[in-house]
């Protein structure tokens, strides 16, 4: 499970929707955090170890309509020996302990993936997309209900999309009342993770309205995308959702995730997000309890040049 504590909700404060983000100061300073952040990454021994952290904060993931259980059981395999074995033995890395930070799925491949992690004897984290994923364009009674099969079939992430209609139109009581159902239908025995599809919202400053929303509901992470939107995690909205997570910590001293998803391919995307978290929210936010990355060409990537720092060349 992502953390100790889930985030209680609190009381919708429209306070918290006041802030407003010019757009292209937020693109010239979010280059300019991460710019400063690589520049910390001195040698090749800080690299490796920011890439292995950017391994266990991955949640590897399948959504696509032709998943099948083998498909399932084989991402399964991957996210709990994420690295090969000879790779890590020459960086002198710990191989028992390193793993993906979930795996992620439809509702209806849950089961497949509680089978195959408990088969392999690794209680990974099992997190399941919901909420009429990627859209959200369905009735709430069936929200829910995807909601609550998941969480029965053994699901302990669930990962929901909001309304962006209700973002559009800026009904922020009736987002954070929806929101607020989904946290309850998830229960205490799961995380909450909320997807803004951030592509399909107009600014950044809706973007952080949003992402305080989410937190106010009850969010355990926030997530920019689906990866389905024509646009997805960037580094300008990955700065004003951290800023929105680091003013939320600072009124109400309660800590939410950040989940960026979609697009992110390269060694060098991972990279970038690591540094981005670091600069705005700390050292403390760098594990999968408060940092995932949803992916799954990604890390293949990231094992190309883990591979190049153990042996000096790419396989």
């Amino acid at each position: 499970m992502v953390g100790t504590t889930l985030n209680p909700c609190v009381a919708f404060d429209s306070s918290l929707l006041t802030k407003a983000w010019d757009e292209e100061e937020v693109k010239t300073v979010s280059q300019e955090v991460v710019a400063r952040g690589l520049g910390g990454v001195k040698n090749a021994k800080d690299r490796t170890g920011l890439l292995l952290k950017a391994v266990s904060c991955i949640d590897l993931t399948t959504l696509a309509g032709d998943d099948t259980e083998k498909r399932v059981s084989e991402l399964c395999a991957k996210a709990v020996k994420p690295v090969s074995q000879d790779v890590l033995t020459k960086l002198g890395t710990d191989s028992t302990s390193l793993t993906c930070g979930a795996v992620c799925v439809y509702p209806a491949r849950v089961g497949d993936a509680v089978k195959a992690l408990s088969k392999l004897g690794v209680p990974l984290p099992v997190a399941s997309v919901a909420t009429g994923f990627p859209s959200g364009q369905t009735f709430l009674s069936v929200k829910i209900l995807e909601i609550k099969e998941a969480v029965a079939a053994g699901a302990t992430e669930i990962d929901i999309v909001i309304s962006r209609p209700l973002a559009l139109a800026e009904d922020w009581v009736a987002l954070y009342e929806e929101i607020k159902q989904f946290r309850t239908a998830v229960g205490s025995g799961a995380h909450m993770k909320t997807i803004l599809a951030v592509g399909e919202l107009t600014s950044f400053t809706m973007v952080y309205k949003a992402s305080m929303v989410a937190m106010m509901a009850g969010s355990d992470f926030i997530k920019t995308s689906t990866g389905k939107e024509a646009v997805n995690a960037t580094i300008p909205v990955g700065y004003v959702m951290s800023m929105a997570i680091k003013d939320f910590f600072a009124k109400t001293g309660n800590q939410v995730g950040l989940k960026p998803a979609g697009g992110l391919k390269s060694a060098q995307d991972a990279l970038d997000w690591l540094v981005l978290v670091k600069e705005v929210l700390g050292e403390g936010w760098l594990n999968e309890k408060l940092f995932r990355i949803g992916a799954s060409s990604l890390l293949g990537d990231v094992e190309r040049e883990l591979y190049k720092q153990a042996f000096g060349k790419y396989p």
